[in-house]
């Protein structure tokens, strides 16, 4: 019973916050949340990457591992995505980003800090920082179809990344007014952005529910199986395991359908805004589901 207690005390808080916002989008569809994006994209993105990398007793050989273990399994979503969208005559590029870049973040970060406490918001931040990475770089690229470097140095998140490494790799003390400011931009972010989560699932339209519903599981439940398989074949355990398989198991991010609104066709933003609401709404019944088995068995 006690277990199943502290399932509800880690996922009532999100899904609860994401309630809200799913309310207030109901109830002005004309809000404007264009505030909560771009503080989220510009400062709080950083913020959170910054905090929970630094501050939360994170090694750089932790980190290191575990961005290396979610690299794998970006790979892993990589090849199955592709294998799903040539059976349903899709663009295997373009519409590749929701199958690799999962809801790490909004999502992600949270539940692992609920479960797992400041370890696993260490860890959590380690592979997050990894997902904001790609959404700057390989994400635009395969939205694109081409690469730039303009879209790197740009990306205030690139930089925070870069800034966290070093403080870790050379055990650097950070000063108490910085672990102050980003822990209170860190828990603000994650409020917001979950929020907005809400919000975006009242204005996103699924085009294809059947199509969707495939790439969807594709998303949530071969993702945790594709983590699964990295726990075993490297007899991985305790927190470390348990945050990899919940962040292998979130639903398509939302970022994906706002970088490919910006370079895509709207066919292709169609069918990721498609998987994106259906995969956030199948994952409220199967991220229950993979907390529970995390919270069992790496602890």
């Amino acid at each position: 019973m006690e277990i199943y207690i502290q399932l509800f005390e880690v996922l009532f808080p999100v899904f609860f916050v994401v309630g809200i916002g799913y309310y207030l989008g109901k109830k002005n569809p004309k809000l404007d949340t264009t505030f909560i994006t771009n503080f989220g994209a510009n400062i709080g993105s950083p913020a959170i990457v910054f905090y929970s990398v630094t501050t939360t007793g994170l090694t750089f050989d932790i980190f290191k591992s575990y961005f290396a273990f979610y690299l794998l399994a970006i790979i892993g979503f990589a090849i199955v995505g592709i294998v799903f969208l040539f059976f349903m005559k899709k663009d295997p590029i373009m519409e590749l980003p929701p199958f690799i870049l999962p809801n790490t973040g909004n999502m992600g970060l949270p539940i692992c800090l609920f479960a797992y406490g400041s370890q696993g918001l260490g860890v959590a931040g380690a592979i997050s920082s990894l997902i904001i990475l790609f959404h700057f770089t390989l994400g635009v690229f395969l939205a694109s179809k081409k690469f730039s470097f303009n879209v790197i140095t740009k990306s205030p998140a690139f930089y925070s990344v870069i800034i966290s490494v070093t403080f870790l790799y050379f055990k650097i003390d950070v000063p108490n007014f910085v672990v102050n400011t980003t822990m209170l931009l860190t828990y603000a972010t994650i409020f917001l952005i979950l929020m907005s989560l809400g919000i975006a699932l009242t204005r996103l339209k699924v085009f294809s529910f059947n199509k969707a519903l495939v790439s969807s599981v594709a998303r949530v439940i071969i993702g945790p199986i594709i983590g699964f398989a990295i726990i075993r074949f490297f007899s991985l355990s305790g927190i470390a395991a348990g945050v990899l398989l919940i962040q292998c198991s979130m639903p398509s991010a939302i970022l994906n359908y706002l970088v490919g609104s910006i370079y895509s066709p709207k066919k292709v933003v169609d069918n990721i805004a498609s998987m994106i609401v259906v995969s956030t709404i199948l994952s409220f019944i199967t991220i229950p589901i993979v907390v529970f088995f995390s919270l069992k068995y790496f602890i």
